[in-house]
């Protein structure tokens, strides 16, 4: 009889974080920047300056929309807020299939960052409402494998639709279709809400005096350099690969998929382990793998180990976010909600440095110049060790 009562309470449990690891899923639609952006250059015939625009259309609103989640999400709840998102992701994946061109995509990812912006700030904190708090840290790097699977397809998907329909664009309403269903599912998904102290409401002011803990900051400052890398990497590999290698854009947005595939991987294998072992050896050793793999990478000339260098960075890449967002939220978790916030600010470290790449591809007219910048950035993280070990 208890077992079955036991069986009851884990399929109600599971019922209720499906829909919720689901929304990483949906997170994972913001890395089709880096395959869009290289086939719009392509077909506006851009520069790397003006086409690094769209991650900066795209990254910006982390900046301006992250810390206003939170108080939206002290207001409404963590799930509303969740679904929230879903309806601006929704509309800017559907605009490119009503008109496209170079400003209707800056539009269209200017909406897909906003939507981004929103359920990155509320799906951390809304995994608390359905697991343990021994089991967070390992949820949310599952949820990052749930994030980097999407990542994963993203590529493959549109790769396919440029080569067998002519046509990449049909990306936009398969992931619109997505993000419709994901949105229905995670609705009718009864989950009990937060209770919320509206005499310590968050503020504006409350989440930016976060800041001056130096623990916070350093951790708020390695989100913006870990997004920041990351999305660089993500614009920059396919025509890394198309500069040393010679091939085609259908064939270089695929390294991206690679990238994202060690990532995934990495992020299941992450997820378990660290169910059970401490997350401060993790960030020490992937901090150091994935410096391996961007040193690597500058001095690759063959696609064979120019992959090696990425399968490198994308293994020791793949669980940082988890890590510094765990640490974070298990330090001040009677302020989930606020850190949750201040982090995802942090996501605007895309809208950042891919500026700063593009100038840099078209002063020195090589890609090498870009991946030498997310080199020195990276030395951060690998400074930030000695952060994550004093917690």
């Amino acid at each position: 009889m208890k077992s079955i009562s036991q069986e009851l309470q884990y399929r109600a449990s599971l019922s209720k974080i499906l829909p919720v690891i689901f929304g990483f899923f949906i997170m994972g639609f913001v890395d089709l920047i880096g395959v869009a952006s290289n086939y719009v250059k392509m077909d506006f015939s851009l520069s790397d300056s003006l086409v690094n625009l769209i991650s900066l259309s795209c990254f910006f609103w982390f900046l301006i929309v992250s810390i206003p989640t939170g108080l939206l999400m002290n207001r409404i709840g963590r799930k509303k807020t969740v679904l929230f998102s879903y309806v601006f992701t929704l509309l800017g994946l559907l605009i490119p299939c009503i008109s496209y061109s170079f400003v209707f995509v800056l539009v269209a990812f200017a909406f897909i960052g906003i939507g981004n912006a929103i359920i990155q700030v509320a799906l951390n904190p809304l995994v608390t409402n359905v697991v343990s708090k021994e089991k967070l840290t390992g949820t949310l790097t599952l949820g990052q494998f749930t994030k980097a699977i999407s990542s994963f397809l993203g590529p493959i998907v549109t790769s396919w639709f440029s080569t067998f329909f002519l046509d990449w664009k049909y990306i936009f309403p398969v992931f619109a279709l997505i993000t419709l269903l994901s949105g229905f599912w995670l609705w009718v998904t009864p989950i009990s809400q937060e209770c919320t102290d509206r005499k310590n409401a968050v503020s504006f002011a409350s989440t930016i005096s976060l800041l001056k803990d130096k623990r916070m900051l350093f951790m708020f400052i390695g989100i913006l350099v870990l997004v920041g890398v990351d999305v660089g990497m993500n614009i920059t590999l396919p025509k890394y690969l198309m500069e040393k290698c010679n091939i085609a854009l259908d064939d270089a947005i695929l390294g991206n998929s690679v990238y994202f595939l060690v990532r995934t991987i990495s992020a299941f294998i992450g997820g378990v382990l660290l169910m059970k072992y401490s997350e401060i050896t993790f960030f020490r050793y992937s901090a150091l793998i994935a410096l391996i793999g961007l040193v690597s990478l500058i001095f690759s000339s063959s696609i064979v180990t120019i992959i090696l260098s990425v399968i490198a960075f994308g293994v020791g890449y793949a669980n940082l976010f988890a890590i510094i967002f765990s640490v974070t939220l298990k330090s001040m978790p009677e302020k989930a909600n606020e850190c949750s916030s201040l982090l995802i600010v942090g996501v605007s470290g895309g809208a950042i440095i891919t500026p700063i790449l593009g100038i840099s591809t078209d002063l020195f007219k090589t890609q090498i110049a870009a991946i030498i910048i997310l080199l020195l950035i990276w030395l951060y993280i690998v400074w930030m060790t000695r952060i994550v070990k004093a917690n």
